[in-house]
């Protein structure tokens, strides 16, 4: 159910109601909006409640949810979440975008990666410090040395750092170095780890799972929220289908689709997407075209000799320029981009 406070409401009596909601075996999340607080009493129903939190005097109406995601939900919140975090931006009106390798590799490669992407506009820095391979004899990350290599990054450049976290066990650690944990396909519906970052309260960027279903990436991202978390960012990364002539396939309704369901933001991967690096610039085009909130960009000081991803990795010369095309799309459908 959604509690809708009267405009009249204090801070005090929302929280009052919160308690109340919670005393009858609810979880209470409470969203503030621009115009309206509500809150969102999630758990089974109770008889009565309904009628019972209707009589108090600071709420206006009660509703029910009919989504099986609450939190997430239009229904919820109305306005759609932007979410911040250092100078990186994702929604509001503005394309946030996080560019860098697939892998910390050394400290001159992600120094001077972060650097050249800076450069072209970016306001996010992506590199894999643990990382989950196909197979077990590939490179598997620096591991809390890149994560150090990473904070460095960020010190030189003051990009917002995105990186991976694989197992509930590794959130802390990645926490003390990250601006915003990343959940990747492989681990989407690995609850206990949506559970353990939701309660870091930082950013999280959610991949959608190969094989998921719309409605399945969406309530892996109610399992972060329901744990007080707001700060979610869901990512198209592209799903298996029976195509082979790119590495997934980017679906770019899902980015329409999605924003007249939920008010997260919706942020899209063009490498993983797509696999081939002649293809990104023309995705990221069409992604900021169809209305997406960011984009995450792999993007290597030198492709060819990458330790992992070389093949979807964009060199900074041809990033600079997808920047400066991606730009003129923005323009065209009343969003900035950076």
């Amino acid at each position: 159910m959604i509690v809708v406070m009267k405009r009249t409401a204090t801070p005090e009596a929302v929280q009052q109601m919160a308690r109340t909601v919670e005393e009858m075996g609810l979880k209470a999340h409470v969203i503030v909006g621009t115009e309206r607080t509500v809150i969102a009493a999630v758990g089974d129903k109770r008889n009565g409640a309904k009628e019972l939190l209707e009589s108090y005097d600071d709420v206006e109406q009660v509703v029910p949810i009919l989504a099986p995601y609450k939190v997430a939900s239009l229904e919820t919140k109305p306005e759609p979440t932007t979410i911040r975090t250092r100078g990186l931006v994702v929604g509001g009106g503005n394309i946030g975008v996080i560019a860098g390798p697939c892998s910390v590799e050394s400290e001159e490669q992600i120094l001077l990666a972060a650097e050249q992407v800076k450069a072209a506009g970016a306001t996010g820095l992506r590199g894999g410090a643990f990382k989950p391979r196909t197979s077990p004899y590939a490179f598997q990350g620096m591991k809390e040395a890149g994560l150090k290599l990473l904070a460095l990054a960020r010190e030189k450049t003051g990009l917002a750092i995105v990186t991976e976290v694989m197992t509930p066990q590794h959130v802390e650690l990645v926490a003390k170095y990250t601006d915003v944990l990343q959940i990747g396909a492989r681990n989407m519906q690995n609850y206990h780890l949506l559970q353990a970052v939701g309660e870091t309260r930082l950013p999280v960027l959610l991949k959608r799972g190969p094989s998921a279903t719309i409605e399945e990436f969406l309530l892996a991202a109610e399992y972060i929220l329901d744990q007080g978390n707001q700060q979610v960012m869901l990512c198209e990364r592209g799903i298996r289908t029976f195509e082979t002539h790119t590495r997934f396939t980017l679906p770019l309704a899902t980015v329409a689709y999605l924003q007249e369901r939920t008010h997260l933001p919706i942020v899209v991967d063009p490498s993983h997407g797509t696999g081939i690096a002649s293809l990104v610039p023309s995705m990221c085009l069409a992604a900021v075209a169809c209305g997406c909130d960011g984009l995450i960009i792999e993007v290597h000081p030198e492709p060819k000799k990458a330790m992992s991803d070389g093949a979807q990795s964009l060199t900074p010369a041809v990033f600079a320029d997808t920047m400066a095309r991606c730009r003129l799309v923005a323009a065209a459908v009343g969003k900035t981009i950076g």
